[in-house]
């Protein structure tokens, strides 16, 4: 039987499938990812489960036939099978975001040549590689984190299940838990502590999800099997114990934890959870909304040390905007929906190579550094996986709803579908390059209900008009515009909402400043100079490039800017009605997800004026 969310919550996220983009930067990101998926043969995406399973069709999808996958798909790389996983979630996002077949088709195929290597290993057994590395794993042997690949699987069919009513996947993933409950439930108590010392991402919410889907208690001793001592006990205990520990190995356990509290109600899991989320955003987090150097954490109070060009994993983000949505449900805390924006915009948006696809591992923040973006078919890391997930999802945060009204929380250009209301909201914007968004209802019959447009942290004096009159606002920023009345087809509305320049520092340093224009991080174009091939692109004979990278940052390169503390704003002009700017000093500043195949500054050495 289904397990309900027992916790209260403020909000609900609206279906993703009631929402579709409308022309913008985001629905092309969008439209890029959908031409890289669907190019990648399912049988490529299959081979090293067939290959594990000596499951072939003669020659038919073996290994003469097929063109296999490189970096850590090879079938050397003990994490194999990852970018299956997440291409399974990838598709059926993308099919509930678009409504269009050719993903429900990649999908249903991708799931139905893993059933049958699953048949074929028996027991439920599912994984591109040997069970001998889960064997490995629990002997305590050293290999490549076994668990987080699996997890990818498990996560990827549950998608597939709830985004594409994909049935075979539910059966072919609750097989593959009760294939792992009969696996570790007879193991020591030792045993499982020494296992999962090694990584193994967010398995456990997978269980958690599962056990939601079916109501099967071996599937929540499963997710409780996970639950991680050392990473856990000093958050329940409200402490900042983070060190230098891996810090995608942390996000994870406490989006479980957050799935936890929503199934059982257990204040423990919400309290650590939400202390956990403020305490990356307040100590952890860099001004693009990102963390983490060289995938780890690090001392506050050493921050400007740590902008290397290894900053700012993506999984990180990807992971902290999961934990974000929970947070926010729960609590319809604005402050929460501005950490969204500003990672969705500075991180995720800026992630994909505007002309090729591609995305990056980092988010570099060495100053004179550039982005560094995977291949097309050898690089494979698990960034590239979660970027398939990244740009296929952009509408599931933009609205919210409950009993009282509809959340505005993101402008995007887009069309959300209140069915249950029988409303419709149309959404039209060239923000952030205008400072207003406008509004269109559609509606058979008056709905009575309140509109709750965000206030974001960043504006002030926000202006709102309805039906072209001007509405009194007497929210301040960081909370919501609430309107409320009876409304009809073709009401409109609009907001403005004022964009300021504004600095922010490292913690560490108060003269090592980012620029932001409201939610956007500014970053200085700094040329191609010194860039050698086959940057701006990793080497696809390497497997880890991206983390020995040697940017050749050019030794002349100017890293300072002269700024009015007082009035910051007069340090940029903005040329036109693009979001380019201009310094006195020569340089041309630009929205760091603008800048592509370049060099840049996002952290400047302050000189005031």
């Amino acid at each position: 039987m289904k397990k309900e969310t027992v916790a209260p919550v403020r909000v609900e996220s609206f279906d993703l499938k009631d929402v579709r983009l409308l022309p913008s930067r985001f629905r092309d990101n969008m439209l890029r990812d959908s031409v890289w998926m669907t190019s990648i043969d399912v049988n490529r995406l299959l081979h090293s489960f067939r290959t594990n399973a000596g499951v072939f069709a003669g020659r038919e999808g073996g290994y003469m036939t097929v063109k296999k996958l490189g970096g850590w798909e090879s079938l050397d790389c003990e994490l194999r099978g990852h970018t299956t996983g997440h291409l399974l979630s990838a598709y059926a996002l993308m099919y509930a975001a678009t409504g269009s077949e050719i993903f429900k088709l990649k999908g249903d195929s991708l799931v139905n040549g893993l059933t049958e290597v699953q048949n074929a290993l028996k027991g439920g057994y599912l994984s591109a590689f040997p069970e001998e590395l889960i064997n490995r794993n629990i002997r305590g042997k050293s290999v490549w984190a076994p668990w987080y690949t699996l997890h990818k699987l498990y996560s990827g069919l549950i998608d597939q299940y709830l985004y594409a009513d994909n049935q075979q996947a539910l059966k072919t993933v609750t097989k593959m838990g009760d294939w792992a409950y009969n696996k570790l439930k007879p193991l020591s108590e030792e045993t499982r502590k020494l296992m999962i010392r090694n990584e193994f991402g967010g398995v456990n919410e997978s269980f958690y999800n599962l056990y939601a889907i079916t109501g099967d208690e071996r599937y929540r001793w499963l997710a409780e099997y996970f639950y991680h001592n050392d990473v856990i006990d000093p958050l329940k205990e409200l402490r900042d114990d983070l060190g230098t520990k891996h810090t995608n190995t942390f996000i994870p356990k406490v989006i479980a934890e957050a799935r936890n509290y929503e199934l059982t109600e257990n204040e423990t899991s919400k309290k650590l959870s939400e202390f956990f989320w403020h305490t990356m955003i307040d100590h952890h987090t860099f001004a693009p909304g990102c963390s983490s150097d060289k995938e780890h954490f690090f001392d506050p109070k050493k921050f400007s040390k740590h902008l290397t060009g290894y900053t700012g994993e993506t999984c990180c983000t990807y992971n902290m905007l999961k934990l974000s949505r929970h947070l926010f449900c729960w609590t319809g805390d604005s402050s929460i929906a501005d950490y969204y924006e500003r990672a969705l915009y500075n991180h995720i948006l800026g992630q994909q190579d505007p002309e090729t696809g591609m995305v990056t591992y980092f988010l570099p923040l060495l100053s004179g550094s550039h982005k560094l973006y995977s291949t097309k078919e050898n690089s494979f890391w698990c960034c590239v996986g979660s970027g398939f997930e990244n740009h296929a999802k952009y509408g599931e945060a933009i609205y919210y709803h409950n009993n009282q009204g509809i959340y505005v929380n993101l402008f995007i250009p887009s069309q959300v579908t209140w069915k249950e209301k029988g409303l419709t909201l149309l959404q039209e914007t060239g923000f952030p390059k205008e400072e207003t968004t406008r509004f269109t209802i559609r509606a058979e019959k008056p709905v009575r209900t309140t509109v709750y447009l965000r206030y974001p942290s960043w504006s002030k004096k926000a202006e709102v008009l309805v039906n072209g009159k001007k509405v009194a606002v007497k929210q301040k920023p960081s909370s919501y515009i609430a309107i409320t009345r009876d409304w009809k087809d073709n009401d409109r509305i609009s907001a403005t909402y004022p964009m300021q320049i504004a600095l922010e520092a490292t913690p560490d340093n108060p003269n090592k400043v980012a620029l932001l224009y409201g939610p956007l991080v500014l970053a200085g174009e700094r040329g191609t100079e010194g860039m050698q091939v086959p940057a701006p692109f990793s080497n696809p004979a390497l497997y880890n490039d991206y983390y020995t990278y040697n940017f050749h940052v050019p030794a002349d390169l100017r890293t300072s800017l002269k700024v009015d503390m007082k009035h910051p704003e007069r340090t940029l002009q903005r040329t036109g009605k693009e979001l380019k700017f201009t310094t006195e000093q020569g340089d041309v500043i630009r929205p760091l997800y603008d800048l592509h195949h370049q060099r840049y500054v996002v952290y400047w050495d302050l000189q005031s004026k």
